[in-house]
């Protein structure tokens, strides 16, 4: 029960990966709450997690400031801290620059980069009073490299590294970690709408199946792992780290 007596924020939290985070961390003794905009994918989720611990779903767009300090609020008021924020919520639509709309762009930006901001600059002063906290935020490998026809998406995931390394340092002083998980190729409904916009989705995915050394996709149950380790004292001595869980593509892409 490496995270017992904490209380966990997860954005994105009702699929995917955010999903598997929240279920690993409230099997490991976490009152977690979740945030995402479908509702009928926050009360099935909700269900699996309270059927193993103690959980709470509330929706909300982590792009709209005012909603997100709603949620933060709520959450205060019903648990009376938090101590780990996981910031997940992510969109990926494809395009370059000049395919994608100025509109798609903003969307992306302010889902994938706003929302971190967004969602830290509410809750870290709730860490800071309590004495110190976890952020583990969610990148991508595309943090680190660019791929073909995403450009808005890289753009977004580049800028969480560097948010992540600047939140170190600020808040290293009020003992408040900042980490960053990049996750290759994860079998999630997310990648699967990627593969699926190929002319040969089959091959698309032979295609990068081949780009990762161990020759698979990762599970989201693979990142709930290392999100574990870095919300929990297994780190405590780990801030503005960079960790990819990528099954090795980073090690030898060219």
């Amino acid at each position: 029960m490496k995270l017992a007596g904490k209380v966990a924020l997860v954005t994105g939290g009702t699929d995917g990966i955010g999903r598997a985070i929240a279920l690993t961390f409230v099997r490991e003794g976490a009152k977690v709450v979740i945030l995402g905009r479908d509702e009928t994918k926050g009360r099935k989720a909700l269900d699996e997690l309270n059927a193993a611990g103690e959980a709470a779903y509330m929706k909300a767009d982590v792009s709209d400031s005012q909603q997100v300090k709603r949620i933060v609020d709520a959450t205060i008021q019903k648990y009376g801290r938090i101590d780990i924020l996981v910031n997940n919520a992510a969109i990926c639509p494809a395009g370059d620059i000049l395919t994608t709309s100025e509109s798609t762009w903003d969307e992306i930006m302010g889902v994938n980069l706003k929302g971190v901001f967004l969602c830290s600059k509410y809750t870290i002063p709730h860490m800071q009073r309590n004495g110190g906290g976890a952020v583990v935020n969610i990148g991508s490998i595309n943090s680190l490299m660019a791929m073909e026809n995403e450009a808005a998406y890289d753009a977004s995931k580049g800028g969480v590294l560097m948010l992540t390394k600047a939140m170190a340092l600020d808040f290293a002083k009020s003992k408040i970690r900042v980490n960053c998980i990049c996750p290759g190729a994860i079998e999630t409904p997310m990648l699967k709408a990627s593969l699926d916009t190929a002319k040969d989705p089959k091959a698309a995915r032979d295609s990068l199946i081949q780009k990762h050394p161990l020759r698979r996709t990762g599970t989201p149950e693979e990142i709930a792992q290392a999100a574990l380790f870095l919300a929990s004292e297994d780190s405590s001595f780990i801030t503005g780290a960079t960790i990819p869980v990528d099954g090795g593509i980073l090690a030898g892409w060219t």
